[in-house]
């Protein structure tokens, strides 16, 4: 059993797709499988089911991924101890963000860090808050970015921008220029919302209780994934969104919005790192020109 055998094993048990896993560690199908192969002969073992064209992990799969998982983590985190013996001329950070920061925040921040330090890899991966929350627990991410509350007592929590939630309509929509906003309207909108576990979702939720608006009593016509799925369909007249007010303020300067008169609570976008994990001279630097 080798490292290389594990990573390929671990990204096809993700996916349960082998050109996919290959295309993700940027090697060919052949060798991918083979290395699957030359795993499971060495345990003796079958990791995968093969039915037809699917694969589907063996109950011995399901048990090795975790374990797997722990040590390629461990082996990270082995790596970027090590690089830390050479200051900041390498090394390499993870970051997982929930859509908003990715998309509207973070990369220009990314960009001015690696004007400073430009032997320093990083990649992002999006995903929401509880996804987020998540893979920096699990240490799939070296640092997290969110917008939601996270409970998890293992996670540090450093607040650093803060971001303010607009609710739209479309232009042409009836409630379009109404200068306040009754309970019965809002339980009476169509709402295109984002999905549970985004952290827009919650504090969109979190406000609608502290007025006495019980979330359940929505009409939720769409839930969407994405910030820029939601604002299209709002855009075309679909009903109303809470949304941060980063992804929809050239629509409303342009005219294809309208924000409503609700008022949100400000909130922080929250960096999260694990409290028992080595703290990195690149995390450090990273953190402290977020702060900046």
């Amino acid at each position: 059993m080798t490292l290389d055998q594990l990573r390929v094993f671990v990204a096809v048990a993700e996916r349960l797709h082998v050109t996919q896993a290959a295309a993700a560690l940027n090697m060919t199908q052949s060798a991918a499988s083979a290395a699957i192969a030359a795993l499971e002969a060495s345990l003796g073992i079958r990791l995968f089911d093969r039915v037809g064209r699917s694969i589907a992990l063996t109950e011995a799969g399901r048990l090795l991924l975790p374990e797997a998982r722990a040590v390629l983590s461990r082996i990270g985190q082995a790596v970027r101890v090590l690089d830390d013996l050479q200051g900041l001329r390498r090394g390499q950070l993870t970051l997982h963000a929930s859509q908003t920061i990715a998309g509207y925040w973070l990369p220009p921040l990314m960009h001015r860090f690696l004007l400073s330090w430009p032997q320093v890899r990083l990649s992002l991966v999006i995903g929401n808050t509880a996804q987020v929350a998540r893979a920096v627990a699990d240490g799939d991410a070296d640092l997290g970015f969110v917008e939601g509350a996270v409970a998890d007592p293992l996670l540090v929590k450093v607040p650093l921008a803060a971001d303010r939630l607009a609710l739209v309509v479309a232009t042409g929509h009836e409630l379009a220029g109404c200068a306040s906003l009754s309970t019965a309207d809002l339980a009476a909108i169509p709402w295109v919302l984002r999905e549970h576990g985004s952290g827009t979702r919650q504090v969109f939720e979190d406000a609608l209780a502290a007025i006495g608006v019980d979330p359940a009593r929505l009409t939720v016509q769409m839930e969407l994934p994405s910030n820029e799925a939601v604002r299209s369909a709002v855009e075309a007249g679909a009903g109303a969104t809470v949304i941060s007010s980063l992804v929809v303020e050239r629509a409303i300067a342009t005219g294809s919005l309208v924000a409503l008169p609700f008022a949100f609570p400000e909130r922080r976008f929250t960096l999260l790192r694990h409290a028992d994990r080595h703290r990195t001279r690149a995390e450090l630097a990273l953190l402290e020109l977020l702060r900046a």
